[in-house]
């Protein structure tokens, strides 16, 4: 696996953690459907966060965020609108950013709540 695969695969466990430290409860990890995929799907109270996970070894290009482009977007509503439809869900949804800036010696998370939608 490729070296910016493993720090993805770790960025998604941190942000994990993260969650489930602030008493988030995980649904999902890397749902599919079609040809598309979330990170994380996870709920607290009556809400969905559906969390699309961004790490990166350094800001010199940007932040992570700024990384979802609005094709990814679109696919992750279509996931997620699947995703509902099929375990007949009644929740409000919410769509999340975690962005991780991983070096050799710190971790910045920065959960980015509604990020670029609103149900």
């Amino acid at each position: 696996m490729a070296v910016h695969n493993d720090l993805g695969k770790h960025g998604e466990q941190i942000a994990i953690d993260y969650l489930m430290a602030k008493g988030y409860q995980i649904l999902e990890t890397n749902y599919r459907f079609q040809k598309a995929e979330v990170d994380i799907i996870a709920k607290m109270e009556d809400t969905l966060a559906v969390v699309e996970v961004k790490t990166r070894s350094t800001k010199v290009f940007g932040d992570p965020h700024e990384f979802l482009k609005p094709k990814q977007i679109e696919r992750i509503v279509t996931v997620i609108d699947h995703y509902i439809q099929s375990k007949q869900l009644d929740v409000e949804v919410r769509f999340d950013v975690i962005a991780i800036v991983k070096t050799n010696s710190t971790t910045d998370i920065q959960h980015l709540e509604n990020a670029y939608f609103h149900f």
